[in-house]
């Protein structure tokens, strides 16, 4: 893995930060309006991050306890306040906004895309060197990844089945891919051959281990990164990668293989080709500093849509963030590491007996679900804020 320096890790987060999209002031009251009577006033001082899955779902189905901590943040509570909340998850391969109206729908709470932070959001900031230049995208169903890059600002993508639909003996293991199935259905086909690679981004789960396992690999060792051409044991293009968790919790009783089990492939398939050659990579996702100050950034705009002439150094030095998530090795390490409080439920990965945690990563607390986890934040939360 490439080690940023301290330096190179702080502008990677300013420039996540400043690629938030900003929050419409119809999207949030203002508190210095008179609010409406359905709606509480804000509690700046507190914050609370939540995953997803293991926490208010587990796969398509929506976890009672979700629901009803989702409303307790948003007013009904015994601090009579609405508390900033997002959603930060470790998932991708969709858009913010259709993140945010599948969690709508399935808890019945609204949620806006700029609550929602996605293992991949904070790589728009890598449109600042690449928005002209011609990337890989690997992951996620057919062509959907390619269209998210597109939307975050890389205008010039090509995926692995593009790659296949241009010499199907690249990767002989599947049928051509149909036109619908490219980033580009109408557009001119490209020559790869001439046509030569600058980075490498996975930005979601790969539906073809196999596949994308080769046209990344390939990409990566090819003399001058256009394919077809003689391999060489060094790395030719940078590679970034949005999610390092190795399992995942959805409606199967155990954990599933998640993003990370492509990474521990493909580090071994390059290890193997290359005779040990290094592999350089930057990893976005928790338990990823970038990923916090990412979210950080989001907390303080809900701060200014709040009071639009807030001092943001007060809020900041005042504002307390709670984590909540049921893995140890992302959420608990990652709140841990940016200086939040974190909270480990058992509804996910973590299904630890009454009374331990997480030997590695321990958390602040563990609940056994988020709606105890979010109680337990407001309790705390009452003695001081009063």
């Amino acid at each position: 893995m490439s080690l940023l320096s301290k330096s190179a890790a702080l502008a990677m987060g300013r420039r996540a930060a400043s690629a938030v999209p900003r929050l419409g002031p119809h999207r949030l009251l203002h508190s210095r309006a008179p609010p409406q009577k359905d709606q509480a006033p804000w509690q700046l001082q507190t914050a609370v991050a939540l995953d997803i899955d293991g926490v208010l779902v587990r796969g398509k189905r929506a976890l009672d306890e979700g629901r009803r901590a989702l409303l307790l943040l948003s007013g009904h509570n015994r601090l009579r306040r609405r508390i900033p909340f997002v959603l930060l998850t470790n998932g991708g391969g969709v858009s913010e906004a259709d993140k945010a109206a599948d969690i709508s729908r399935l808890l019945g709470v609204e949620i806006q895309a700029e609550q929602v932070v996605l293992a991949h959001s904070p790589m728009r900031a890598l449109a600042s060197e690449y928005a002209q230049k011609h990337v890989l995208v690997v992951g996620g169903k057919q062509s959907r990844c390619a269209h998210i890059a597109r939307a975050c600002g890389f205008s010039n993508v090509s995926t692995p089945n593009d790659v296949v639909a241009w010499r199907p003996a690249a990767w002989p293991f599947m049928r051509p891919p149909a036109a619908d199935m490219l980033s580009d259905p109408e557009g001119a086909r490209r020559d790869y051959a001439s046509d030569p690679f600058h980075a490498v981004m996975v930005l979601h789960d790969s539906f073809d281990f196999g596949r994308d396992l080769q046209i990344a690999t390939d990409v990566l060792r090819s003399k001058g990164a256009t394919l077809g051409s003689e391999f060489v044991n060094r790395q030719t293009v940078p590679l970034y990668m949005s999610n390092a968790d190795l399992i995942f919790s959805n409606d199967y009783p155990r954990p599933r293989f998640g993003q990370g089990a492509y990474h521990v492939c493909l580090r071994a398939m390059w290890d193997a080709l290359t005779a040990g050659a290094p592999l350089e990579y930057t990893l976005f996702g928790k338990p990823n500093k970038v990923q916090y100050q990412y979210a950080e950034h989001l907390f303080d705009q809900i701060a200014l849509a709040a009071v639009p002439d807030a001092d943001l150094a007060q809020v900041r030095a005042s504002r307390r963030i709670f984590a909540i998530g049921d893995n140890p090795a992302a959420d608990i390490a990652g709140a841990n590491g940016a200086g939040w409080t974190s909270v480990l439920v058992r509804t996910g990965i973590f299904d630890g007996s009454s009374g331990a945690n997480d030997a590695t990563h321990p958390a602040h607390l563990v609940a056994d679900h988020v709606e105890d986890a979010v109680n337990w934040i407001i309790e705390s939360e009452l003695s001081r804020c009063r």
